[in-house]
């Protein structure tokens, strides 16, 4: 079981993240933008990144590194940022292949409020249907990456879909010590995770796996632990040797991160396995030439990783038409 101090991080987060968002400008009070969806096609996979909304995380919640080095790299980034912190995308991504669909992470549905929770939305808007989704891969149970497997009226988002997640966030998410050890205020967000999870559990739609398992339409599974016990990113097979690089929380501030991989967000479950796989993860995307996509990258979070020194850089992908 992991210990009462990660898991108080860990919910801590969570409930600063839904607070930003409570307190975020009302839907009444911003205008429409384009609809949030953007396709990339990487030989015969056809990648489309779908837009769930945005999310103010603090730059007092990177640490590891000092604060005037942090600030120094977010002078000049000009990432928006508001009282309440930084503007943080959460994006989700299916993946075509032949008929086949793929959803890796689902976004907030109603967990967050109503600037948040758009992917079913604008998973229908890029002209797609729910029920064509064959599988939902999961980076981790974290209710923004999550809650999104349900609809608001509480039943299967996905209906046709099986539910994968890494075997490590399974047992930390139903293991009953969890909803005892953790403060009582954090407790719905376990209750989010585990309705989530039960609900394809009980349709006999869960699965569990083991990382470097094959999943559906040939994905790899990559341990990137660190910020969740068995956080996971997903390496997906295109043709002539492209691949796509999917991971969930492996950076979240994107202006400093990249630059300084050592930049821990303080609510990492082990900062030190976390640097880890976000050091060998950039190093063998760039190494590789690999297409990333990332949950928090701003949107659409296509693009690839460069090498920079010792270090790296984001180098986003241009827009782009698309072949029918």
């Amino acid at each position: 079981m992991t210990s009462f101090s990660f898991s108080r991080a860990v919910f801590l987060s969570l409930f600063s993240l839904a607070c930003a968002a409570a307190h975020a400008a009302s839907p009444e009070q911003q205008l429409p933008q384009v609809p949030g969806y953007y396709r990339q096609n990487l030989g015969q996979l056809r990648v489309t990144a779908l837009f769930d909304g945005a999310v103010p995380l603090s730059r007092q919640q990177l640490v590891g590194v000092p604060r005037e080095r942090i600030d120094g790299l977010l002078e000049h980034r000009y990432v928006p940022e508001a009282e309440q912190g930084l503007q943080t995308a959460v994006n989700a991504y299916l993946v075509q292949r032949g008929q086949d669909l793929v959803l890796v992470d689902a976004g907030t549905a109603q967990c967050f409020g109503d600037q948040l929770g758009h992917v079913l939305e604008n998973l229908r808007q890029s002209g797609y249907r729910p029920e064509d989704v064959s599988a939902v891969l999961l980076t981790h149970a974290h209710p923004d990456h999550l809650c999104g497997v349900l609809d608001p009226q509480g039943n299967l988002a996905f209906p046709n879909a099986t539910l994968w997640i890494s075997r490590e966030e399974a047992d930390f998410t139903f293991d009953p010590q969890t909803l005892r050890t953790v403060p009582k205020e954090f407790q719905p967000f376990v209750e989010m995770a585990r309705r989530g999870l039960n609900a394809y559990q009980q349709a006999g739609r869960l699965r569990r796996f083991e990382a470097g398992e094959t999943l559906p339409i040939g994905v790899t599974a990559l341990a990137s632990h660190g910020h969740s016990p068995g956080h996971t990113s997903f390496l997906v097979n295109g043709d002539q040797g492209q691949k796509l690089l999917i991971w969930g929380d492996v950076v979240h501030y994107h202006a400093v991160q990249f630059a300084v991989p050592e930049a821990s967000y303080e609510v990492d479950a082990n900062r030190a396995e976390a640097i880890q796989s976000r050091r060998r993860l950039l190093a063998e995307a760039a190494r590789n030439g690999w297409w990333v996509a990332g949950a928090h990258l701003p949107f659409p979070g296509l693009g690839h990783v460069r090498t920079e020194g010792e270090a790296f850089a984001w180098v986003p992908a241009e827009y782009s038409p698309v072949a029918r």
